[in-house]
């Protein structure tokens, strides 16, 4: 940005070193973990909650109690359902080379590639998820678990590229090639 003699202010320097920086981070977790960890449990839970509601004045919990299992049961089982593969995944990971930036909520970590233990993958699974085992925990644990970006409709028995491409670079910061 120039002022009006033409120079260029000090600010814009600093907002252009900011987004070079935004720039340079690759973004490897999906944009559609909000989704997964906020809009469809409250989607699901108000469908429960609607269908609980709807038996209970059809009068069809009078008539037959059983009927009443069916939403708890679908409450129990979504609540247990998103707690192990949905509420755990944090919300944002960012590759810059050596080291990862983990985002979830307000916190943010920095995670080296040389403390990852081992990166595996689950890609038969919706959402699918990537998780990190971390040799000396972080802030968000000894595990940390992210919905990888680029999910392949067309191939879905394909290996996930992400998970692939962080395995070989962990090892080599372990293991650097001799020269």
């Amino acid at each position: 940005m120039l002022d009006r003699n033409g120079q260029v202010l000090e600010t814009h320097s600093l907002r252009a070193s900011q987004i070079d920086k935004i720039n340079s981070m690759k973004r490897i977790s999906s944009r559609s973990t909000f989704f997964d960890k906020f809009i469809f449990p409250t989607a699901w839970f108000g469908f429960v909650g609607v269908f609980f509601v709807a038996v209970l004045h059809s009068g069809a919990a009078k008539r037959d109690p059983v009927a009443l299992l069916v939403p708890i049961f679908m409450l129990i089982g979504g609540y247990l359902t998103m707690k192990h593969f949905v509420w755990d995944l944090v919300d944002q990971v960012f590759d810059e080379g050596n080291k990862l930036i983990v985002k979830n909520g307000s916190e943010e970590d920095l995670v080296l590639l040389e403390n990852i233990m081992n990166v595996s993958s689950v890609t038969h699974s919706n959402p699918p998820r990537v998780t990190l085992r971390l040799i000396n925990p972080c802030r968000f644990g000894r595990e940390i678990s992210f919905t990888p970006a680029g999910r392949s409709l067309f191939h879905p028995f394909a290996k996930n590229r992400i998970a692939e491409d962080l395995m070989v670079r962990v090892h080599r910061a372990k293991f650097p090639l001799p020269e």
